[in-house]
């Protein structure tokens, strides 16, 4: 930030709010892309859900447990959780990257407007 007398918790609510979902979701879309690749064109609802595993996993209320079911059934309920988690985190990951860029115009704003403030006295 170009602000210098900016205090330690502004910065380290800008790195935590703003810096850090945006290299995750950066390093999960790097992970995930080539498994989303079929013939030369990626499939981004397939990258937004395999990303937003990570951020929507634990966040599920209810999971289905699977009882009494043959290994398909048991792999098939398990899809279907990742699934759901996927797509809550899918959610979840793009609030959180609305609020980073949010947060990043904020920050620019105040520091703007600091400097302002700093001339005109």
């Amino acid at each position: 930030m170009v602000c210098t007398e900016v205090d330690e918790m502004r910065i380290s609510d800008f790195f935590k709010k703003a810096v850090f979902p945006v290299i995750a979701a950066a390093f999960l879309f790097t992970l995930f892309y080539p498994l989303c690749v079929d013939n030369g064109a990626c499939d981004y609802l397939k990258l937004w859900i395999l990303a937003g595993i990570p951020f929507g996993i634990h966040r599920m209320f209810l999971w289905v447990i699977p009882r009494g079911f043959d290994i398909g059934g048991t792999l098939g309920i398990l899809v279907i959780n990742l699934f759901v988690g996927g797509v809550i985190g899918g959610m979840i990951l793009t609030c959180r990257l609305a609020l980073a860029v949010l947060y990043l115009v904020k920050g620019v704003a105040g520091c703007i407007l600091w400097m302002v403030r700093k001339c005109h006295a």
